[in-house]
């Protein structure tokens, strides 16, 4: 028991420490500080969204407006965890940090590989870190960072095994909350986002 609540002290003070330099970073001319983090929450889980809207910097949280009312009501729905719940136990990071801007032909600007590549460091020492034994990657952009994209009637609702960082670990994918998007609120969207997260929910890691 010593030696595992030291691991957890230790895990706990590196993740601590990644997180106030991640809040610093500053790489992207084209992106729109500040950081957005979901703080230093030590856990086997990991999800990985795509970029912060415009909203989520002035707020100081990921997911916290529209797309995030729907992420955390589908885990509502599916296993009664709230959002306070949610964020307290899973760590929250994203491919892009910043808010990336609005793209002249409407909707958020998408980040560039170059953008894309400096912020992986930052995912790669997070997983170093946190070893997770799950990573819910959210969205297309995110999925992509970790396997194949296909088509999402593909992969929603399916259990990957995948190595990252010379890390190995399961994948389970999930579409992107948008408002924007119809592809969860119907069928076989709706069928499938259902069944990925039952996977989710019955993985070790989130009944831990």
């Amino acid at each position: 028991m010593k030696k595992l609540a030291l691991k957890n002290k230790n895990t706990i003070k590196k993740l601590t420490g990644h997180v106030a330099k991640l809040l610093r970073c500053r790489k992207c001319r084209k992106m729109y500080p500040p950081v957005v983090s979901g703080g230093a929450v030590a856990s086997k889980i990991l999800l990985v969204g795509q970029a912060p809207g415009d909203k989520e910097p002035k707020l100081g949280r990921p997911f916290a407006w529209t797309a995030g009312k729907t992420l955390f009501g589908w885990f509502n729905a599916a296993a009664g965890i709230s959002e306070a719940e949610f964020r307290a136990g899973i760590y929250m990071a994203a491919v892009c940090r910043c808010f990336p801007g609005k793209n002249p032909a409407g909707g958020d600007r998408v980040p560039s590989p170059r953008e894309i590549l400096n912020c992986s460091t930052w995912l790669k020492q997070e997983i170093d870190i946190l070893k997770p034994s799950l990573v819910i990657p959210v969205g297309k952009l995110a999925i992509a960072q970790f396997i194949p994209l296909q088509k999402l009637d593909q992969i929603i609702g399916e259990k990957f095994t995948v190595t990252y960082s010379g890390h190995a670990f399961d994948l389970i994918p999930l579409p992107h909350p948008s408002g924007a998007s119809p592809w969860h609120r119907k069928e076989p969207g709706k069928s499938l986002l259902k069944k990925a997260l039952k996977r989710i929910i019955k993985h070790p890691a989130f009944k831990r």
